[in-house]
């Protein structure tokens, strides 16, 4: 596997192999995306959290003055573009400049399964008190070319979402 170029990304956007929307050409880096932050977010309102149950959660809009996120909680946010590709393996990862303030924005989740189309869910945790901001770039994402015969992904859990997804791991338990 080999991960494209940055012009490479915007030729296949342009070829239609690769879909961000909404799009903007300077936010190609040398070999990813910037993707940014949009205004809502979640935190789970439980006193442990139970992978085999749908986990009850609050929802937050970020307002344009920022909002101070705390230690301790998960927030799950979401990127204001939308991905899909049916022919690279999208993998998602944090800016170093966010990074270097503390603030991790996935803990798990990097890789995007080929054929995925929908919005990033973000798994955000800070190490001290800190300020985030709508439309901030947060993330980066790169393309990975792929050995074989692709299977796309096809799952009801979170294929074409439309915001946020919190864990839906307890639908593997009915």
């Amino acid at each position: 596997m080999s991960k494209l170029t940055g012009k490479k990304i915007l030729a296949e956007i342009v070829q239609g192999k690769i879909d961000i929307s909404p799009f903007d050409p300077k936010n190609i880096n040398p070999h990813s995306y910037n993707v940014t932050l949009s205004n809502e977010m979640i935190w789970y309102n439980e006193d442990y959290l139970d992978m085999a149950k749908e986990n009850r959660y609050s929802n937050k809009l970020i307002p344009k003055d920022g909002y101070v996120l705390q230690p301790g909680t998960l927030y799950l946010a979401r990127t204001l573009e939308r991905v899909h590709t049916d022919y690279y393996a999208p993998v998602y990862d944090g800016r170093s400049s966010i990074g270097r303030l503390g603030i991790f924005t996935h803990v798990t989740a990097g890789y995007i399964d080929v054929g995925f189309n929908g919005f990033i869910t973000l798994e955000i945790t800070v190490v001290e008190p800190v300020k985030i901001y709508p439309n901030v770039k947060i993330g980066q994402v790169s393309f990975e070319t792929l050995e074989g015969e692709i299977t796309l992904y096809n799952s009801d859990k979170y294929q074409n979402n439309e915001g946020i997804q919190p864990s839906k791991i307890w639908r593997e338990f009915l």
